[in-house]
């Protein structure tokens, strides 16, 4: 298992497109891929789960990979998260 702490720069937060985004690169790996944040964790694979952790810009989450390619999996979301999720 390997996790890492990012902090959720979009103005607007995870809302619906930039979710979508962040399930589609987690999507990717054979990794199980969640996050967690103040208040629980979430399915990083899911656009509902996502959505429903109403994570706010300036948030921090903590990305948690557990898996086969899980360094994989957590480089390409903490890249995907830096370069802001399509915005």
């Amino acid at each position: 298992m390997v996790s890492k702490k990012v902090t959720i720069k979009n103005p607007t937060g995870l809302h619906l497109r930039p979710a979508g985004i962040l399930c589609n690169e987690a999507i990717k790996y054979q990794s199980k891929v969640t996050f967690g944040y103040c208040g629980g964790t979430a399915n990083a694979k899911s656009v509902l789960s996502v959505l429903g952790a109403c994570i706010k810009c300036g948030d921090e989450i903590e990305l948690i990979c557990e898996g086969i390619d899980e360094q994989e999996a957590l480089d390409g979301l903490t890249g995907a998260i830096d370069d802001g999720l399509g915005e």
